[in-house]
């Protein structure tokens, strides 16, 4: 018998405890607080995303199944619907946030691949958000149509890394616009985003930031060619236009020179027209960067489905906030581990792996590595067989 810790807590053993007592000090987080800390609640609160439960009900009959192993999991003698629930609607959000733009660094970090498909200097974003529908009678302050309430999550994608490198949680009725004036620009990195992110004046002060743009261009854009560069129309590419903006406006916000780039998309029968300060990178590789943008759409499907960013625990926009966090957390977690370990999976696999394994007694390396199935010796067919009959 495995004498050694149970899975979650080595699991979190991965977690930099100090950075969090430092964040937690700096919001007061455990003023007045006798037993249920802020450590106490996101482990809870983890746990319940690595196990994808259902509601704060389910959440706390699973816990309460294994009340023994409270000490040794992390979640202090004291938890509760109650004490959890009060805790997410009370305790500031900030504190998760912080946190996990601390997990964000580290995963990006250890996750940093230097392989990527085109040469580029900088990193590669991709723009864009998800609406999370939410019952308007529960959630009152998240009103966006008459009889309809959401919230918006803006992200951030680096895409070499596979993680969200900026999140904003607001109201769904924020248009996504709004989030371009609170990134943090890298110079020389490209940022993609579809048409909705078309506002020339902050698209210019990316160009003025010296990083790059690929953004899907609008039906009704009026843009006037000045030259074109040479095409080869088998990669796809129909044109590569070297121009300005012709609407006095949109002419007044961007005065520089873009780049307007007709691709025909064969697999899809589609044809897209891109808008890009950059000059210096072929016609086919800016297409490429574009479709490189649907990762962060494969992000939000894989996070719908794989944790708990739909159905919430709290009614509250700060308890909605301290779950959204904690379930960014939890994903950046499982790329940490992965990633450190050395473990041949994706982060999916290694998820489905934890939510039943997590208070097993077992070194974690070995439960996530993968297995030889060639070397398992089956049993011979007329061994099965009962004589007599």
């Amino acid at each position: 018998m495995n004498q050694g810790k149970y899975i979650f807590a080595q699991l979190t053993d991965f977690l930099p405890r100090r950075i969090f007592d430092r964040i937690v000090d700096k919001y007061e987080g455990n003023k007045r607080v006798r037993s249920f800390t802020c450590w106490n609640q996101m482990l809870c609160m983890v746990f319940g995303q690595l196990t994808a439960r259902d509601s704060m009900r389910d959440l706390m009959l699973s816990l309460e199944a294994h009340q023994s192993k409270y000490y040794h999991l992390g979640f202090g003698s004291t938890v509760s619907r109650r004490n959890l629930g009060t805790a997410n609607e009370r305790r500031t959000c900030k504190i998760f946030e912080e946190f996990a733009y601390v997990l964000i660094e580290e995963a990006r970090r250890s996750c940093y691949r230097d392989d990527f498909e085109i040469k580029v200097d900088g990193n590669v974003y991709a723009l864009d958000s998800t609406t999370i529908d939410l019952c308007l009678s529960i959630f009152w302050w998240a009103e966006f149509r008459k009889h309809k309430g959401g919230i918006k999550l803006h992200t951030l994608f680096d895409i070499k890394t596979s993680i969200p490198s900026f999140l904003h949680i607001t109201t769904a009725k924020v248009h996504d616009v709004n989030i371009m004036d609170l990134i943090p620009y890298e110079k020389g990195s490209f940022y993609v985003a579809d048409k909705g992110y078309t506002d020339f004046l902050r698209l210019y002060r990316i160009h003025a930031n010296g990083s790059f743009f690929v953004i899907s261009a609008k039906d009704n854009l009026q843009f006037r060619r000045m030259y074109s560069k040479r095409v080869d129309k088998s990669t796809g590419v129909l044109n590569d236009h070297i121009g300005k903006l012709v609407v006095y406006k949109s002419r007044t916000e961007y005065p520089e020179k873009l780049r307007r780039i007709k691709y025909y998309d064969s697999e899809h029968d589609l044809k897209l027209v891109f808008l890009t300060n950059n000059m210096e990178l072929s016609a086919s590789d800016i297409a490429l960067l574009y479709k490189k943008r649907w990762a962060v759409e494969l992000f939000f499907k894989w996070m719908k489905q794989h944790l708990k960013i739909k159905s919430f625990w709290g009614t509250t926009l700060n308890a909605v906030k301290v779950q959204m966090y904690c379930a960014v957390i939890a994903y950046c977690l499982v790329a940490l581990v992965g990633n450190k370990l050395k473990v041949n999976r994706t982060i999916y696999e290694i998820l489905q792996i934890l939510s039943i394994s997590l208070l097993d007694k077992a070194p974690i390396k070995e439960i996530l590595t993968r297995c030889d199935y060639n070397n398992v010796k089956e049993l011979k067919n007329n061994q099965l067989i009962i004589s007599g009959f």
